[in-house]
């Protein structure tokens, strides 16, 4: 499966990681080309319709919003998730894009 980035500020984003977590994730969506829809808890969560998080947890905890579509992942947004929940502002923006994708 490949992988392509919404927007640059997705890969931006992962780029200025911590090394340590920036490799954490680099296995986690290396096993989400392999996996595709069957990686799961504790690596993966669907949190809504064709909303998916990747859930690295490392020195710092990212979570990486992305969706299913032609046969690609494609990764919506991403954020340091700092509380249980996670924030509205970033559900909220992984959802404008997931619309505007299937649009």
């Amino acid at each position: 499966m490949e992988i392509r980035y919404f927007h640059h500020d997705v890969g931006d984003f992962l780029d200025a990681l911590e090394p340590a977590t920036r490799a954490k994730l680099s296995r986690l969506i290396e096993a989400l080309t392999i996996e595709g829809y069957r990686l799961s808890m504790p690596y993966s969560k669907k949190i809504g319709s064709s909303l998916y998080e990747l859930r690295a947890q490392s020195v710092q905890n990212v979570r990486v919003f992305y969706t299913f579509y032609d046969d690609t992942a494609v990764l919506l947004h991403a954020a340091f998730k700092k509380t249980q929940k996670l924030t509205k502002k970033d559900l909220e923006k992984a959802k404008q894009r997931l619309m505007y994708l299937r649009c």
